[in-house]
């Protein structure tokens, strides 16, 4: 396959991926599989673009939240998104520092997309049963931060379904509402994830070895299917339940462990 393709076509699995409850870690590993596997420069590029999507998605509430951070109720947001970014930061930075390496194998991928999409039936079938709720509670805040730390151990988790259900079921239980709070919490934790990876790759001079046309490329492609797949989905959850993203979930991780080798 050609090496623009190629990378096209990896722009897009992360555009489509990153912020949609399948896991966007886990898909990209399994499709490096096939199309040949990319440095770790490729893939920070390429989610920096997914995140700069959402970040023009949100735009308007970012400004609102920055300029008019005076008004209680926005301060109180931003002061609840600052809170799970440290846990995370915290919790991340001890991570790195035990050198925890996801493992790259396809079994375990398989099996956190499994048991993710089962949680995912049980959460939606709990969190209906609560009032709906819109507002953002200290509890959803730090049990958040926590919540993508899991994810990013644990590479099939996917940021997104941990974050958002765990909003929904420690209170946040409107799903737009626990969907724009993970979302925006992601915005910071996936910027300074990527920096960190930048500055790496840098120190041990993976940017001079990269194939920076290909690379130009997945980032544009990534940008462009993340700010569509976003879109997309922030309109369905308004009348739709995330199920039919559980169920994909359960069948491609059952899927890999039915075709794939033990330990492939």
């Amino acid at each position: 396959m050609p090496d623009f393709l190629n990378a096209l076509l990896l722009g897009v699995i992360e555009g489509v991926t990153e912020f949609l409850p399948i896991s966007s870690t886990g898909h990209l590993l399994i499709a490096e599989r096939w199309l040949g596997a990319r440095s770790d420069l490729f893939n920070v590029v390429i989610q920096a673009g997914a995140i700069l999507a959402v970040t023009f998605i949100y735009w308007g509430r970012i400004w609102d939240l920055l300029v008019n951070w005076r008004r209680p109720e926005n301060r109180d947001y931003l002061l609840k998104l600052i809170v799970a970014f440290l846990i995370t930061s915290a919790l991340g930075f001890i991570v790195v520092k035990m050198g925890f390496k996801l493992p790259e194998t396809v079994t375990p991928i398989a099996w956190a997309l499994v048991i993710g999409g089962i949680w995912m039936l049980a959460a939606e079938r709990l969190a209906a049963r609560q009032v709906d709720r819109s507002e953002v509670t200290w509890r959803v805040a730090i049990l958040v931060g926590f919540a993508q730390i899991v994810a990013g151990i644990f590479p099939g988790t996917s940021r997104s379904a941990a974050t958002i259900f765990t909003a929904m079921l420690a209170g946040t239980s409107n799903r737009a509402a626990a969907t724009e709070f993970a979302f925006l919490v992601g915005i910071p934790t996936m910027y300074a994830a990527s920096a960190y990876e930048l500055f790496k790759q840098y120190r041990l001079g993976g940017a001079v070895q990269e194939d920076w046309t290909a690379l130009g490329i997945a980032f544009v492609v990534s940008t462009i299917t993340a700010f569509v797949a976003v879109k997309w989905l922030l309109g369905y959850i308004r009348s739709h339940r995330f199920t039919p993203f559980a169920i994909y979930r359960i069948v491609l991780g059952i899927a890999l462990l039915l075709f794939l080798p033990v330990g492939g």
